[in-house]
C-alpha cells in the first residue's frame, strides 16, 4: 500500500512540474505556392476505325462486318511501330414503318503508335482498301515524355517557390526561413482531340491529314515556410 502511495505522489508531482513548463513556442508560418508550366508536343497518336454493315440477316451482317475488321486487323497488325485492337461490338435492331426489319451490326478497332505519318498512311489503306470508316482521333503525351518534362518543372517549380517564401518572409519582418511541410503536384494527362479532314478517296489519295498538338504539363508547389529571426 505504500509504494503505491509513494508511485502517486509522485505522479503528481510530475504532472505539476509539467504544468509549470512554458508551452512550446508557435513558430510564424506563412503558406505560399508556385506553379511552372510547359507546352509539349504530343508524341502518341490513339485512332478509332469501325466497320458497319446492315442486312436483313444478323448473321450476313456480323460476317460482312467480322471480316472486314479481320482484313483491317491484319494490315495494321504488318505495319511496324502499330499497336492495334478490337475495342466494341455491338449489333442493333432497326424496326422503321413501311420498311422491313434488318439488323445494323457495328465493330470498332483500336489504333495507337508514336508515328503519326505511318497511322496517316494506314488509316488511308483501311479506308480505301478495307471500307473501315474513321471514327475519332486523340492525342498524348508518352509516359516518358510527360516524366521528362515534370522533372524540368520540378525544379523551376521549387526555386520558384523558395523565392516566394523568402519575399513573403521579408515583407513580414523576417529575415530568414526554413522549410516546413511541402507538397509537390502534377498535372493529370489529358488527351488532345483532333478534328478530322475530309480526304479524297482515290487510289493516290493523300494520307489522312493529322496534326498532334501540344499538352500543357504543369507542376505546383505548394507548403509552409517556417519564419525565424525577426527584424
Amino acid at each position: 500500500m505504500m509504494r503505491v502511495l509513494v508511485a502517486m505522489i509522485a505522479a503528481i508531482g510530475a504532472a505539476s512540474a509539467l504544468a509549470q513548463l512554458p508551452a512550446p513556442r508557435e513558430v510564424p508560418t506563412v503558406t505560399v505556392a508556385a506553379s511552372a508550366s510547359t507546352s509539349v508536343a504530343n508524341d502518341r497518336i490513339q485512332a478509332w476505325v469501325r466497320a458497319e454493315a446492315e442486312n436483313g440477316d444478323a448473321a450476313a451482317a456480323a460476317n460482312q462486318v467480322n471480316a472486314a475488321i479481320a482484313k483491317g486487323l491484319e494490315r495494321a497488325k504488318s505495319t511496324s511501330g502499330i499497336v492495334a485492337a478490337t475495342s466494341g461490338y455491338s449489333t442493333q435492331q432497326i424496326a422503321e414503318k413501311g420498311r422491313p426489319t434488318r439488323w445494323r451490326v457495328t465493330q470498332i478497332m483500336t489504333i495507337s503508335a508514336g508515328d503519326f505519318p505511318t497511322v496517316a498512311t494506314l488509316l488511308t489503306r483501311l479506308q480505301e482498301q478495307d471500307a473501315l470508316l474513321l471514327s475519332g482521333m486523340s492525342f498524348s503525351l508518352s509516359v516518358n515524355a510527360r516524366e521528362q518534362a515534370e522533372r524540368a518543372l520540378i525544379q523551376q517549380a521549387v526555386r520558384a517557390w523558395q523565392a516566394r517564401a523568402q519575399v513573403a518572409a521579408n515583407a513580414l519582418g523576417f529575415e530568414n526561413w526554413r522549410t516546413g511541410h511541402v507538397s509537390v503536384q502534377t498535372s493529370e494527362p489529358g488527351r488532345v482531340f483532333a478534328t478530322m479532314r475530309a480526304t479524297a478517296m482515290s487510289a493516290d489519295a493523300a494520307p489522312v491529314n493529322v496534326e498532334g498538338g501540344v499538352t500543357e504539363v504543369t507542376v505546383t508547389v505548394s507548403g509552409d515556410a517556417l519564419l525565424e529571426a525577426k527584424r
